[in-house]
């Protein structure tokens, strides 16, 4: 590896990322591999990307307390990157971090820029960072201690109250565990969680879901199991979507907006392969995706199709499905410890346009659950709009609709108790289970 190479590369994909609106998991995956990075190196680089990504907005207001001219956008990636170094890794010496972007400065621009990297850095190194406890607006300290946007701060403080938004806001800064489902034709839970064990992994059962292991330490991705696909990363909340749907062998299901598959994968999993999954997606890209995985983990019964699911009644007759999961295109608002550039990109309006789809889509899928029927309605996100909202508008719309009596007592009990729990639904808070943040309630069609 060339000098300097690691962090000069995160300073590239930051640009790229934040500047040029770049898939943050696409990029840093292909530069993995195009690099050939060792797996410390690829631990540090995710680290510095991803940490520079979650704390931009403090690390931008640090910034202002230091510079107060304009920065080429590399220089100011750069000393973001230094910063978030230095604010939250301890395991790195401040003077190696100066050190290096003074040096990376110098390859990239000239003297000056050089010199103004290094008299930052030792100004913070000296002065240290500003103190956030003195900012009186509880919105803004939240938005500048955790770097979410002060809109969504006040959004989720009116919804939710101040001390949940606060929580979610400091978990969303935390990276969670990884977490598995095992295909049950091919292994059982157990067996999978001996085998990684005697692998050197730490793992634990999910509480949330009988197929999930939480994966607590060793890389997964490199695993027998995972490769032979004995096993498939999904997140525990995830998993719960497909366990509600409640399908059993035999019946005709619909996973109206599919793709990756993980959901629909799982739904064919509780079906024992037998029966038919109609699964679709708006992308045929997509929907080809959702045939490959089904391929991978041998599940025969899924027909995945490129189609826009408020037209379906187009192509299926009404009361065809015993039952229907609608897992709604949504802001991503749950997942932003996985993708943190989300909340950089995303807008109030953004929510509202998505919710008026949510509302399309539930419309126009509901006449093509049989009577009895089930349908669950998902989305990873974590705004009443997107959610509660959009069932209640539902429900008031269609008489002939309810959430289904039996939703809260199948849930699995860990869950039965859970703060976001209420009439419309279950509303998980990534602080809840250390997971990413869901949504879901289950709607049963009336004679």
């Amino acid at each position: 590896m060339k000098k300097y190479e690691l962090r000069d590369t995160a300073v590239t994909l930051l640009s790229r990322i934040g500047d040029q609106g770049g898939y943050s998991h696409l990029l840093l995956d292909k530069t993995i591999q195009t690099k050939g990075f060792d797996s410390r190196d690829t631990a540090l680089l995710t680290e510095i990307v991803y940490g520079t990504l979650s704390y931009k907005l403090t690390l931008e207001y640090f910034l202002r307390q230091f510079v107060n001219k304009k920065l080429e956008n590399w220089a100011r990636w750069l000393l973001l990157s230094a910063f978030y170094q230095m604010y939250v890794l301890d395991r790195v010496p401040d003077h190696a971090v100066i050190h290096e972007s003074v040096e990376i400065a110098k390859q990239r621009g000239h003297k000056g820029i050089a010199s103004l990297v290094n008299a930052v850095l030792r100004n913070v190194q000296r002065k240290g960072f500003p103190n956030l406890d003195n900012i009186q607006d509880p919105a803004e300290r939240i938005s500048l201690e955790t770097s979410h946007p002060k809109w969504l701060v006040e959004r989720w403080i009116s919804q939710y109250g101040e001390k949940t938004a606060r929580e979610m806001c400091a978990v969303n800064q935390v990276e969670k565990p990884i977490s598995v489902r095992v295909q049950p034709m091919l292994t059982t839970r157990e067996t999978a969680m001996e085998e990684l064990a005697s692998q050197g992994f730490t793992v634990r059962a999910s509480a949330i879901n009988p197929q999930g292991i939480i994966i607590e330490k060793g890389n997964i991705l490199k695993s027998d199991l995972f490769l032979s696909n004995q096993v498939t990363v999904q997140d525990q909340t995830s998993m719960l979507a497909g366990q509600m749907v409640d399908a059993a062998p035999g019946m005709t299901v619909l996973d109206a907006c599919s793709a990756p598959g993980g959901k629909t994968t799982h739904v064919a999993e509780t079906m024992e392969n037998e029966g038919k999954l109609f699964a679709y997606d708006l992308h045929a890209k997509k929907a080809k995706q959702v045939s490959q995985k089904a391929e991978k983990l041998k599940l025969t019964i899924i027909e995945a199709n490129q189609a826009d699911a408020r037209h379906l009644q187009e192509t299926h007759a009404p009361e065809t499905f015993d039952r229907i999961l609608l897992d709604a295109p949504c802001s991503g608002l749950g997942v932003l410890r996985g993708k943190p550039d989300i909340k950089y990109h995303k807008s109030e309006q953004d929510v509202l346009s998505l919710a008026s789809i949510q509302a399309e889509l539930l419309h126009d899928v509901a006449p093509l659950l049989k009577v009895g029927g089930k349908l669950v309605y998902s989305t990873c996100t974590v705004d009443k709009a997107e959610n509660e909202q959009v069932v209640q508008s539902f429900l008031a719309e269609h008489p002939n609709y309810e959430v289904d009596p039996a939703f809260q007592h199948e849930l699995p009990q860990a869950v039965q108790d859970a703060p976001g729990l209420s009439s419309n639904g279950l509303q998980i808070f990534p602080q809840d289970f250390d997971t990413d943040g869901f949504f879901l309630v289950r709607l049963v069609r009336k004679a």
